[in-house]
């Protein structure tokens, strides 16, 4: 097993690199390949999958990527070629979290990676990937004083606070809430 790499990277393909060390070529498939560049060293932290069919070897640039995309693997019915675009295309805490505050919708926007498989990486994954300490009640609580102050009750707020992407601007999160609550 691998834990990491430390070469330079020789090539770089849409969806692999190749990351030289002491004179080998190691194909690497990483999240984001062009965050690379070509002749310059980097430590590469490697995942080194193994199935009678196939060894490959996928690489992260730093250990809180590979650690989520572990935890995603271990998700039933999602595998490494469905989690490493997750990576690609999602923040790490953002993944995170969605996963907390089960956004399956925030989740859905990831290829591959349908309802039933949403539902599956928030049973198997939430209050797992956050230290207990840094688990807060509620990150939306601007937004729940406005619904609240718009007249809406607290029971119908908490239903769809879940929906909403985190990373929104306020006035968005506000637009998106309104459009389920109307539903």
């Amino acid at each position: 097993m691998y834990a990491y790499i430390r070469g330079i990277v020789k090539e770089i393909d849409s969806s692999y690199i190749v990351v030289e060390n002491n004179g080998i070529g190691y194909l690497v498939y990483t999240a984001n390949p062009y965050s690379f560049n070509i002749d310059e060293e980097y430590i590469v932290y490697l995942y080194q999958y193994v199935r009678e069919d196939e060894i490959s070897l996928y690489g992260f640039k730093t250990l809180d990527e590979k650690n989520l995309f572990l935890k995603l693997t271990s998700v039933k019915g999602l595998g490494c070629k469905m989690a490493l675009p997750m990576i690609a295309s999602g923040s790490t805490e953002g993944i995170i979290d969605a996963i907390e505050r089960e956004n399956i919708l925030y989740l859905k926007k990831f290829p591959k990676i349908g309802d039933k498989v949403a539902r599956q990486i928030i049973l198997d994954l939430k209050g797992k990937l956050v230290p207990k300490s840094e688990v807060t009640t509620s990150n939306f609580d601007e937004l729940t004083e406005a619904l609240k102050s718009l007249g809406y009750k607290a029971s119908d707020i908490n239903k769809i606070v879940k929906l909403i992407n985190p990373n929104d601007d306020i006035e968005v999160q506000i637009k998106e809430s309104l459009k389920l609550l109307l539903k």
